[in-house]
């Protein structure tokens, strides 16, 4: 999956909080860095077509909406088998097994998360906001490997992803800055979080 650059992230066009509200401590080592390159990874979506309204993605949420999980899995799968690098199959294959059984829904998301770095240079220190669509998947698997972790009560590993996720996406569109603190006292997972 190719890399695209486009401009730089600037941590003074981010909302922090209300004007006189002091700076999260999250967010210290973030907007000290200053502003650094942004990226989107391609997102691989295989059997999709950019003109019609279908989306396997889509399909296969509907299908675990209405109580179809294997059907779901089946598209899934199927979007894995096409091409391993749709990140978006394994994110939803983690969802569909993340209340049920977090050893087993990490996998799938820690197989999007090792695929998605490949795209990444080793020293890769940009930004993949939230809001460039196509960092989604890589995101979603990226959070749902630290929330398995966090459930498995890995805590170190699961900080590593936190602090990692809000430098990748400092908007934070996922609420990662909301767990991290948990994470880091080793407060066990609860649901609802």
């Amino acid at each position: 999956m190719q890399l695209h650059r486009y401009g730089d992230w600037d941590p003074a066009e981010e909302y922090w909080g209300e004007p006189g509200d002091p700076l999260p401590a999250w967010a210290k080592p973030i907007v000290k860095r200053g502003p650094r390159p942004q990226f989107e990874i391609e997102q691989v979506l295989p059997g999709a077509d950019p003109g019609e309204c279908s989306d396997p993605i889509i399909d296969s949420n509907d299908l675990k909406d209405s109580g179809d999980l294997k059907g779901a899995y089946q598209i899934l799968m199927d979007l894995c088998r096409a091409d391993l690098r749709c990140l978006d199959a394994h994110a939803h294959l983690g969802n569909l097994f993340f209340h049920r059984s977090p050893a087993f829904a990490i996998r799938h998301y820690e197989a999007g998360v090792r695929i998605g770095e490949l795209s990444l240079p080793p020293d890769f220190y940009g930004a993949l906001p939230w809001g460039m669509v196509d960092n989604r998947p890589f995101l979603r698997c990226l959070h749902g490997y630290g929330l398995c972790l966090w459930r498995l009560e890995r805590f170190k590993e699961a900080f590593a992803v936190c602090e990692r996720m809000l430098w990748l996406n400092p908007s934070d569109n996922q609420g990662v800055r909301f767990d991290t603190e948990e994470v880091r006292l080793r407060r066990k997972w609860r649901p609802g979080r």
